[in-house]
């Protein structure tokens, strides 16, 4: 294999992360993984892969990472949805994102892949899809995360006449080496819990093993300036955990939660969070779980030359992933 193309990743120990630098090296890649910690990175050894401790907010910490790569994916981000201000969002998913792409920059690389989430884009229904074209719509225009992402995917945007620079937007992931707990969440309540609460809505489930060769399609194929929703298939959760039920023998009891109790809960939610508390529980993030957050993969399909799998395939990968880690 031809190992003379550079690539670092960010949030190397993040589940995007772990599994983007896997099929790197599988693909023929020289890989640095950029991570705060050397032993949080359950990814494994490999003679093609150098770990590097260090901070995004760090610009000599970059920089040192980033000679003589090639490419740099930045997938380093705060997902989770407790934070109680804007700023807590910012400083690293605004703030870490510049000072990834001025080390991109000055040590001259040929692309620059950020990873963004769908929710910038406008959602649709199954009858019309959400795509790359819809703007923004609520309840994410709301959301403090997404809001976040947007600014620093406009941020990198502006960047291309300086740098080719190549956004995905995936959309929900499921699959193993979800080592710090993000989307995996919701395959481990099916695991342990007895009676899992079933929300009315719907969201769009992709394999995380296909986002990450969507990002490898975006360094070979993807287009200066373009971005690409890596979306696949459109359930509702009612739909998806059925799924989980029969992949994993799984033996819950669903029970679908009605929209007013949700709202509901957003509301004590919003409540705590004006005196002080974190807590998931928010209107925003309610109304989320209400909606059906439907999108297109057309454009990903075509122009970075995707084939996605079934969703059973990421959900197997979880569950025997969860199965197999002492940590959960």
């Amino acid at each position: 294999m031809n190992r003379k193309l550079k690539v670092l990743v960010t949030g190397a120990n993040g589940l995007l992360g772990t599994n983007t630098i896997i099929e790197l090296l599988s693909q023929g890649y020289y890989v640095k993984g950029f991570l705060r910690d050397k032993n949080s990175f359950v990814g494994g050894n490999h003679k093609y892969l150098e770990l590097f401790e260090g901070d995004i907010l760090n610009n000599s910490d970059l920089n040192k990472a980033m000679l003589n790569c090639n490419y740099v994916v930045h997938t380093a981000g705060v997902t989770f949805q407790k934070f109680l201000k804007y700023n807590d969002y910012e400083k690293v998913n605004v703030q870490g994102t510049i000072n990834v792409m001025e080390a991109a920059l000055q040590n001259k690389l040929k692309k620059f892949i950020y990873v963004s989430t769908s929710n910038v884009f406008g959602f649709g229904s199954l009858n019309s899809l959400g795509d790359e074209s819809i703007p923004m719509k609520l309840p994410f225009s709301k959301s403090l995360y997404a809001k976040s992402k947007q600014k620093a995917q406009n941020y990198v945007m502006a960047k291309r006449n300086h740098i080719d620079v190549v956004i995905v937007n995936p959309t929900f992931m499921i699959g193993a080496f979800d080592n710090k707990l993000s989307s995996g969440k919701i395959i481990l309540m099916a695991l342990k819990q007895h009676i899992l609460l079933c929300p009315p809505g719907g969201k769009n489930f992709v394999c995380v093993q296909d986002v990450s060769k969507g990002i490898i399609g975006a360094i070979k194929y993807g287009v200066n300036g373009e971005a690409y929703l890596l979306a696949n298939q459109n359930l509702t959760f009612k739909a998806f955990f059925r799924i989980v039920k029969k992949q994993t023998k799984a033996k819950f009891i669903m029970l679908q939660l009605p929209k007013c109790m949700l709202m509901l809960l957003g509301y004590l939610g919003n409540c705590a969070i004006y005196f002080g508390l974190k807590t998931h529980f928010s209107v925003e993030n309610m109304k989320c779980l209400c909606i059906n957050n439907y999108y297109s993969n057309s454009k990903a399909a075509v122009e970075l030359k995707m084939v996605f799998n079934p969703i059973e395939n990421g959900i197997t990968d979880a569950a025997e992933w969860f199965e197999n880690s002492n940590k959960f």
